[in-house]
């Protein structure tokens, strides 16, 4: 059982700076969960004390069945893979491979073994005899998640593993990882600011601000169920819409009035924005839950002032008296200028509605 439990953990640098604030977090047996957001979060911070690499303030890390507070990173049987790879450039891939098996005086014959299982599931066979220098980003960062693997640890924690790779070598790595985790099913930490890999690698997210948790919970859930307003603009991509808005009660319905829009209010919001009529609050719409394409009556008219052609699709910026609205997923073949005027339609029930002082979501 190699379940991590932190309950109330707290890092405090000297008496000015609170780093990470009361995290309570369970990851169970075998998970592949993801710390996500901005720099600064305590995202890395709490991962560098789970692996022991960071003193504790206060709180307590279990690992397994042992609790490690005091615990040296050597004795809590995790592998770490970080962001520079860590690899020793004088070694061979096999010796960088075999050196912790070594310290642990394992015999060399089962250290060849491991080796050799571990170069099946990475693809690493004609790479063993080379030296860091010699591969690429992308072949070095597969040696140092095979530095790990041979290892058989708790637990892998991963710091922004992939930040040092180009766009296509993420993207191969990130299906690596997946396949890795299909065959070497290892409870996991994984840091990031990238919420593309924060959702495609996680079971779970947990998404952190100021060194607070202000989410946790499935991709789907983090995104479609946004906690509050900040979760909402961090997760999806292009950003989320947020309008200041007055919810009015019209002989139709709830309606969400905005300047120059008006949104009636989907069914599954109305029960809690019924007793918020006559009363501010911030509206949020993804992009994606937008379209200048007839589909119902129309929320409001609005100017086009940028066009984006990413072949699969068109981003639009447009403005409504004044307020940048962007609609995305458009038909990438529609014929759209900036200055056109067009309609906005929203697509889906996916509203989202924020109490304009605490930003949590209305629920």
């Amino acid at each position: 059982m190699s379940e991590i439990v932190l309950s109330r953990v707290n890092k405090h640098y000297g008496t000015t700076f609170h780093a990470v604030k009361d995290v309570d977090l369970t990851i169970s047996d075998k998970e592949f969960v993801v710390l996500v957001g901005p720099s600064g979060c305590g995202k890395s911070t709490t991962l560098r004390m789970i692996a022991g690499l960071e003193d504790i303030s206060s709180g307590e890390i279990r690992i397994g069945d042992r609790v490690v507070n005091t615990l040296p990173p050597r004795d809590r049987d995790i592998a770490m893979v970080f962001q520079n790879y860590a690899l020793y450039q004088h070694m061979t891939v096999y010796d960088n491979l075999a050196f912790g098996l070594r310290n642990k005086k394992m015999p060399e014959e089962k250290i060849k073994q491991a080796i050799g299982h571990v170069t099946e599931i990475l693809g690493l066979g004609t790479m063993l005899q080379r030296k860091p220098r010699q591969l690429s980003g992308g072949q070095q960062q597969r040696v140092a998640l095979g530095r790990c693997i041979v290892r058989n640890p708790q637990a892998f924690l991963f710091d922004e593993p992939l930040s040092n790779l180009d766009a296509k070598l993420r993207t191969q790595m990130r299906v690596e990882i997946k396949r890795l985790r299909a065959r070497v099913p290892t409870t996991s930490v994984f840091v990031t600011h990238d919420q593309v890999e924060a959702m495609t690698l996680g079971d779970r997210v947990v998404v952190m601000r100021d060194g607070s948790i202000q989410q946790c919970g499935t991709p789907l859930q983090v995104y479609s169920e946004p906690s509050n307003k900040f979760v909402a603009g961090f997760i999806g991509a292009p950003a989320m819409n947020f309008l200041s808005a007055e919810i009015r009660m019209e002989e139709g319905g709830l309606v969400a009035h905005a300047p120059g829009l008006r949104i009636p209010v989907p069914a599954r919001c109305r029960e809690a924005l019924f007793s918020r009529a006559d009363h501010k609050v911030i509206l949020g719409v993804r992009p994606e839950h937008l379209s200048i394409t007839p589909t119902d009556k129309p929320i409001g008219a609005a100017q086009v002032e940028v066009v984006e052609q990413l072949g699969a699709e068109l981003v639009i910026e447009t403005l409504v008296e004044g307020q940048a609205i962007t609609v995305s997923r458009m038909d990438p073949t529609l014929h759209i200028t900036a200055g056109q005027k067009v309609d906005l339609h929203v697509t889906s029930e996916q509203l989202h509605f924020f109490d304009p002082e605490t930003e949590w979501r209305i629920q």
